[in-house]
């Protein structure tokens, strides 16, 4: 006995240990850890990074050389610029600085990282959309399913009731014993009915915590009440329209464009000339080895070879193996390719708004119908209980009305989430 005890409690406080999480809460944690959103935010950063590149490339590149060598043999002897057979130590320095002039191509680089920059600001969001998406349609399964599984478990405890009930009366002559068997038999069904709803509860439990990247069965989603508020809209059409102008992905679509034509002309600018210049200083030591000659000290060679050069080029692309020219073409065709992708985006954006829209109008109206048809069913129930109760109607006239009252129920429940579902898949394209 201890031993059960010791169970159960263990198993209280499992469940008393769960948190209680709502859909603003799911919401906000997937934002945070969610990986696919996490490497949206990278590609931003990354792109950021390259932007920076491009800006560098207008600045100069310095870079500082030391060499120490040694030459043995038929060598120049440089106190006389005469061959001789030496052993000769040379130290050398440099410094050299290079910087484009004028390129076209860096500028128009600069701007092609900074729209690639704000493209991919606008597909993290989109990538942040869709994984809300994803979790509400998972988090309204659950509810409709565990609210469902609420609606079964008192039936079958009641039900139990009833059968002990009615074969008491069929033992006093109340009742004819096919009510028994009647009454098991729909018994079954429902107990059929349980077990499902019991593994669609553990399912879609299972898919929600997936997809926000929990391991463990450690939190309990519940509603909040304020998930039911209506999404205030009057025309269906001019909502469509506001909405795809807000969303990211026809932002995505239209910054695309502006990438497009800016590869364009980055192709182009490989049939313009360049500037470049350059400033080199270089100085250097050297010393005859195993030479009775002493050779001039370290400093005063370093300061008298010292030599300094300035260099001021331009370069006109005249023939380059067509290649100007294909990556041009190849340019152009990335636009339309682009283009084309945009329109199957908003077409798809178009569709994606049009199913939730029509689905909320639905569910609204249907919503509206079976909260009548609920009251109606349950009135009829109530009725046809007591009359079961007093013997004017028997168990399969009874379970006929009772099974209209469940799938009422389970009707109901679903259109009242399909509301709140529908609703809150609205507010993600605001």
């Amino acid at each position: 006995m201890k031993k059960y005890s010791f169970l159960l409690i263990l198993i209280v406080n499992l469940f008393s240990a769960q948190e209680n999480w709502t859909l603003q809460q799911c919401l906000d944690y997937a934002q945070k850890t969610n990986p696919d959103v996490r490497q949206g935010l990278l590609e931003v950063n990354k792109n950021i990074r390259e932007k920076n590149m491009a800006t560098g490339k207008l600045l100069p590149s310095v870079n500082a050389n030391v060499g120490h060598s040694y030459s043995f043999g038929s060598t120049i002897n440089p106190s006389n610029n005469a061959r001789e057979a030496l052993n000769v130590q040379y130290d050398q320095f440099s410094a050299q600085a290079n910087v484009d002039l004028f390129n076209w191509k860096n500028y128009l680089n600069i701007g092609l990282s900074k729209l690639n920059k704000e493209s991919s600001e606008y597909r993290s969001q989109s990538i942040l959309n869709d994984v809300k998406l994803n979790i509400i349609n998972l988090f309204f399964q659950y509810q409709k399913n565990k609210s469902w599984l609420e609606v079964l478990e008192p039936q079958v405890s009641g039900m139990k009731e009833q059968i002990a009930r009615t074969e008491k009366e069929v033992e006093i002559g109340n009742r004819a014993k096919s009510d028994v068997y009647d009454i098991k038999a729909n018994f079954g069904t429902i107990q059929e009915q349980w077990i499902s709803a019991q593994n669609d509860v553990n399912i879609s439990k299972i898919n929600l915590l997936s997809a926000l990247n929990i391991n463990q069965d450690s939190i309990n989603f519940v509603m909040n009440g304020s998930e039911a508020e209506a999404f205030p809209f009057i025309s269906k059409e001019n909502l469509i329209e506001e909405l795809v102008k807000k969303n990211p992905v026809y932002a995505e679509t239209q910054k695309n464009i502006e990438i497009a034509n800016q590869r364009l002309k980055i192709a182009k600018s490989g049939y313009l000339p360049s500037i470049s210049g350059q400033y080199q200083w270089s100085t250097f030591y050297s010393k005859v080895l195993n030479s009775g000659n002493i050779a001039p000290n370290f400093s005063d060679q370093f300061s008298q070879n010292k030599n300094q050069q300035v260099y001021l080029g331009l370069n006109i692309p005249i023939f380059q193996q067509f290649h100007v020219k294909n990556n041009v073409e190849i340019s152009k065709l990335d636009k339309l390719n682009t283009e084309y992708d945009n329109q199957k985006k908003i077409t798809e954006l178009y569709k994606t708004l049009n199913i939730i829209a029509e689905q909320y109008s639905n569910a609204t109206e249907k919503n509206r119908l079976l909260n009548e048809n609920f009251e109606n069913q349950k009135l009829s129930f109530e009725r046809s209980e007591e009359k079961y109760r007093e013997g004017l109607i028997d168990a399969y006239n009874f379970f006929v009305v009772r099974n209209n009252w469940l799938q009422a129920n389970y009707n109901l429940i679903n259109s009242k989430f399909d509301v709140m579902q529908q609703t809150e898949l609205l507010k993600v394209f605001e």
